[in-house]
């Protein structure tokens, strides 16, 4: 009889796949790996330091994501950008996201409002610094992101549903990429801070109307910011992936 404890227990290369696909994801959602470009195995696993099928393994993961395209024997590339991909992201994610908020206040117990709370107060404390002119500091940025992630998840946390959580990661990540070329390429003026601070009021008065509006208005506002950039910058990376014939 095998033992649970080693069959359950991941392999060496299930760990390597794991980070490498990691690292991946984080280049491309941090735009180091363009939008369009290919993203050949021979090169990469030089770079990540691993072997071919370890790589093609973190790819495979990635295709799932929906952050890498592969297209039969021509390989993968990183997935493309444009305007009419954001706009499917953003209203999907805000029908989904605006539902399991509300499910998270009406099922949201004392541990999930004190964990609200101090995620609340973690983001503020880095918005604060990011509004202090540290803006251009990769660092601050990176602690900003990830606190603002963590307060989104925070939020959502008390809905019981999987597949909502499954498929709203998704589509954060998905975000994630236009967000960052909002920010870098002159974003609309917004208060962020303060759209934060009344979806979270709102949770805490367990107005689950007012709060799912608030969060729809949130999201979309990074829409905003994304028409604003121009059409080479939003559209990028299409040109190489045109239908197969």
């Amino acid at each position: 009889m095998h033992s649970p404890t080693l069959s359950s227990a991941p392999t060496a290369d299930a760990t390597l796949a794991q980070s490498a696909y990691m690292r991946l994801r984080s280049d491309i959602v941090e735009g180091r790996l363009a939008p369009g470009e290919k993203l050949r195995v021979e090169h990469l696993k030089d770079r990540y330091e691993v072997g071919a099928g370890t790589l093609r393994e973190a790819l495979a993961l990635l295709v799932a994501d929906a952050l890498v395209v592969q297209h039969g024997h021509r390989g993968f590339r990183v997935t493309p950008i444009s305007l009419a991909d954001f706009i499917d992201i953003t209203e999907t994610r805000v029908q989904l996201e605006t539902e399991a908020l509300r499910q998270s206040v009406s099922l949201g117990d004392d541990t999930w409002e004190a964990d609200l709370t101090s995620a609340f107060h973690l983001l503020s404390l880095a918005e604060e610094r990011l509004g202090d002119g540290q803006r251009g500091d990769v660092g601050q940025f990176a602690e900003w992101e990830a606190r603002n992630r963590a307060f989104h998840e925070v939020l959502i946390r008390a809905c019981p549903s999987r597949w909502l959580h499954h498929f709203l990661a998704i589509l954060y990540r998905q975000s994630e990429r236009y967000r960052r070329l909002s920010i870098t390429h002159q974003p609309v003026p917004r208060d962020v801070h303060e759209e934060h601070r009344a979806i979270f009021d709102a949770c805490l008065a367990r107005d689950a109307d007012k709060a799912s509006a608030l969060l729809a208005a949130h999201i979309r506002k990074t829409l905003e910011a994304v028409r604003e950039l121009p059409d080479a910058v939003i559209n990028a990376g299409t040109a190489p992936l045109a239908p197969v014939r």
